[in-house]
């Protein structure tokens, strides 16, 4: 029994979709090629080579074709979504950085005690920080790798302002628990003096002392994701 190839998933889900489960569906492979952003030569190509691994069946009409999927295809078609379901649903739920911790240039006290901020935070974070932010040097190129993925999700939003005598860039907020125990906010701002390896951190709570941390102490940091997702 012929496996359903991967250059053939989405050209029989794009069939499903268009109703060819129990009917036959009249398209062309023009249209097909369209949809699945392939040649018309290889959508024809898959076509019949679907065909001949029995998971459609077809009917000629001119330069139209009628196409339904089979059982077998159907079948296949749920198997392959059972196994990428299971392996999405699979995805950690957390983004995971460890480092250490590192001295800043102390423009982080003053930064976070601007009134532009301070709105925001106590709007959208639900507390106002401490003055300051902790500095932590990713050890690892795993870890500044894993710090872009956080490109791409819309965490909590703070936005730019002026005051009349400057303007301050905006950033991004994700709920972040550090070392296990304290509740905070990895911080990714517009406007940054330092380099990727590092990442700021804010807390309601003064971390150095509550976690009776140093220079060069070690610091995990742990972002849920679910809570992450949703631009505030």
């Amino acid at each position: 029994m012929a496996d359903l190839k991967v250059q053939h998933i989405l050209t029989l889900a794009n069939l499903l979709s268009k109703g060819a489960r129990h009917n036959f569906v009249t398209i062309t492979t023009s249209s097909l090629a369209k949809s699945i952003s392939k040649s018309q030569q290889a959508a024809s190509k898959h076509l019949l080579e679907l065909e001949q691994d029995g998971f459609i069946e077809r009917i000629m009409d001119g330069r139209k074709v009628a196409v339904k999927i089979t059982t077998k295809g159907h079948s296949e078609l749920a198997r392959v979504g059972s196994i990428l379901k299971t392996s999405l649903d699979s995805l950690p739920s957390t983004i995971e950085l460890r480092g250490k911790l590192v001295s800043g240039m102390g423009e982080g006290a003053y930064y976070m005690s601007r009134k532009g901020y301070t709105k925001q935070f106590k709007s959208k974070i639900g507390y106002v920080p401490y003055p300051g932010t902790l500095n932590v040097k990713l050890t690892k190129k795993e870890f500044t790798e894993a710090k872009h993925d956080l490109d791409g999700l819309d965490g909590i939003v703070i936005n730019g302002f002026s005051d009349r005598k400057r303007t301050y860039g905006g950033a991004k907020c994700f709920h972040a628990k550090i070392n296990e125990s304290i509740d905070g906010e990895l911080i990714v701002i517009e406007r940054t003096h330092h380099d990727d390896s590092i990442v700021e951190l804010i807390s309601e709570a003064y971390i150095r002392k509550k976690a009776k941390l140093s220079d060069g102490s070690e610091v995990s940091i742990k972002i849920p994701l679910n809570l992450n997702q949703v631009n505030s």
